[in-house]
């Protein structure tokens, strides 16, 4: 796509929603497993009748960060999102923490929302049992092509199925309210069992089962992750952006709190017990049920309850589930690219990031992304439980500072605000990023105290690492500007060589060396001489008598080398020229090969390459290669041009 054509990649919110929410909305799959799954570390009691306060603790920060974000998509249009927002009002460290922070988070979503993907899919396919991880890493395989392929195309190919799991979560949910109402809810597969709990919670009380319920809250957070996404991605909407993208924050916020308060009411009715080692924590008659019982996912029971004469039901429920958590991973590939691609404006990854590819998608910083979530999968085995340690502290980072950010923003421009109305606006923005602030610093406080050394550590050991590294790219980026600035009356860099030495480099005579001797004197150097290395003097005394037979008229001279090394004399004799001369310009002309397949680069230039490389470290000194095309390397030119993505689009192909 041209670059012109830039303007009909943005999204309107129809699209903007699958694309930027699915993360948001995907994790009722997964997020109420993560409440019942530590409240019932004390046993099963706890779960069934405490699981629905945690939810709507959930929903309440939920609320207040959607507020929030709506605020800061407003104000800061852009697409920096909480790393604008944190740069501009907190300073440039404080938004290189939300940055590296929202880094690591989009590489995790990636690795859990595939990861739970699978796992549900592993319910319905028992083939994929065993095999999660190479599952998982050719999932992620398969998004990085579609994202290649760009925004608005991987938008409308994620369109349906992230409608359709609306569709039968919000209907499941009707249909089991409707079923309790009428008192045909059946109870779930494993109401039957006795829920033990794990060594050490037999008799959990006190300040102890407060601190157990603050780690289910933690858990339950995860149903926050994906709503920085939309603040992240505002330049990928239609205009009027800001609008729209505030529109589609309170769409996918209405609908997640909605899915999510079903499906954990529907758990609760049906009485699920979920556990973190079901073998020995379920039992059936006071005995554990052994590890040939599989423990399906919170949704995919309460399905089999809501469709329990309808098994068509089940499967669309596992499908749809298994297609939205694996395109839940989509939002990271939307926000870690276009905030890539930010940090590479300011110097702070490498620039290669800020450029889009073929099809106007950044696609060196969705190839990363694809590499380091991959790398997660085979590492943890595609296991959500384990991964689940590692995720949300990264986006309550992002969320605080961001949030701190916006009341700095609006306590600025309440100060030169006179008008009434803005500034009563501007005061009730205000009390919503405040409320938002103080909201999610309180859950990253418990998010850390509760899940740090399970694995919370190590992301913010990554975020760490990140931070270092940024700064040390930027200031990489800023040495070489300053390096490379050229001040003002500065003409000493435009001075002109007071003589031009161009030596030859002679290995026998050929065409080659012919062809390296006539380009040089083509130049009309002040000096030009032919220089061998005497390594054999045999060698070296015919390529002599056969120079001066063939009458060239260019004097050469051979270097002594007791050693037998061509590099170092050839140096040593370059930097002579140098030191005598430093206003001197030594030009080194090399002849070089040219072939066609990888083994003859093996075979021939070897000795060329080392001296190239030596030499540009050399000041003063300029190396030229002169190219001799072999008749292996006749056609490359061709097959080096062509065909190349686009081609047939261009009419090309």
């Amino acid at each position: 796509m041209r670059s012109d054509r830039l303007g009909e990649t943005l999204l309107p919110k129809r699209l903007a929603l699958p694309v930027f929410a699915s993360d948001a909305l995907s994790s009722v799959a997964y997020a109420p497993d993560e409440i019942f799954l530590t409240l019932g570390l004390a046993g099963g009691a706890l779960a069934l009748t405490h699981s629905w306060e945690i939810a709507l603790v959930v929903v309440l920060v939920m609320a207040v960060v959607i507020m929030s974000y709506r605020q800061n998509v407003r104000a800061y249009p852009s697409g920096g999102g909480d790393y604008e927002v944190a740069s501009v009002n907190l300073g440039p460290k404080a938004g290189l923490g939300v940055a590296s922070a929202l880094l690591v988070d989009y590489v995790l979503t990636v690795a859990v929302s595939v990861s739970a993907g699978v796992q549900n899919a592993a319910a319905a396919f028992g083939f994929v049992r065993g095999h999660e991880a190479i599952v998982a890493v050719g999932i992620i395989a398969a998004l990085t092509a579609m994202n290649l392929r760009g925004v608005r195309e991987s938008g409308t190919a994620f369109a349906v199925p992230t409608y359709l799991f609306m569709v039968t979560v919000l209907g499941m949910a009707l249909i089991g309210v409707y079923r309790k109402l009428t008192g045909t809810l059946p109870a779930a597969e494993s109401a039957g069992l006795e829920l033990l709990p794990e060594p050490g919670y037999e008799a959990v009380t006190g300040i102890a089962l407060g601190f157990l319920f603050l780690r289910a809250f933690s858990s339950g957070c995860a149903a926050l992750t994906g709503v920085e996404a939309i603040s992240n991605g505002v330049p990928a909407f239609r205009k009027p952006k800001g609008h729209n993208a505030a529109t589609t924050l309170l769409l996918m916020g209405t609908i997640s709190v909605t899915m999510l308060l079903s499906m954990v009411a529907l758990a609760t009715w049906t009485g699920i017990k979920y556990a973190d080692d079901p073998a020995v924590q379920l039992a059936r008659d006071g005995v554990p049920v052994g590890e040939d019982y599989v423990q399906d996912t919170v949704m995919g029971q309460v399905a089999k309850s809501v469709f329990s004469e309808f098994h068509v039901g089940v499967v669309l429920v596992s499908i749809v589930t298994g297609l939205i958590l694996v395109l839940a991973a989509n939002t990271a590939f939307n926000g870690f690219p276009v905030l890539g691609s930010i940090l590479a404006r300011d110097g702070f990854l490498p620039r290669q990031l800020h450029t889009r590819g073929d099809r106007l998608a950044f696609s060196n910083g969705i190839v990363i992304l694809a590499g380091a979530a991959a790398f997660l999968v085979i590492v943890y085995d595609a296991k959500v439980t384990s991964l689940i340690q590692l995720y949300i502290v990264g986006v309550f980072v992002s969320f605080t500072l961001s949030q701190i950010g916006m009341v700095r923003h609006w306590t600025r421009h309440l100060r030169l605000e006179r008008d009434p109305v803005a500034r009563t606006r501007m005061l009730r923005s205000r009390v919503i990023n405040g409320i938002g602030a103080a909201m999610s610093g309180t859950v990253l406080l418990v998010v850390l105290a509760t899940k740090f050394i399970h694995g919370a550590g190590f992301a913010i050991a990554a975020m760490a690492v990140l931070f270092v590294v940024m700064m040390r790219i930027r200031r990489h980026y800023d040495h070489v500007r300053d390096e490379l600035a050229v001040s003002e009356g500065d003409t000493k860099h435009q001075l002109l060589p007071s003589r031009v030495h161009a030596i030859v480099l002679v290995a026998k005579i050929h065409k080659p060396t012919l062809r390296a001797l006539a380009y040089a004197r083509a130049t009309r150097p002040s000096i030009l001489e032919a220089l061998t290395v005497d390594v054999d003097p045999d060698e070296t005394k015919a390529l002599q008598a056969e120079w001066d037979r063939r009458d060239i008229p260019v004097p050469l001279k051979a270097l002594d080398s007791p050693f037998r090394e061509i590099t170092r004399p050839v140096v040593d004799y370059v930097k002579s020229i140098r030191s005598g001369n430093p206003r001197d310009l030594v030009v080194v002309y090399i002849p070089q090969y040219v072939v066609g397949h990888w083994w003859e680069q093996v075979l021939h230039n070897q000795s060329a390459l080392r001296l190239r490389t030596r030499l540009l470290f050399t000041p003063g000194v300029m190396v030229s290669s002169v190219p001799w095309q072999l008749a292996s390397s006749e056609g490359m030119e061709e097959r080096m041009d062509g065909p190349v993505a686009g081609d047939v689009r261009r009419g090309e192909g």
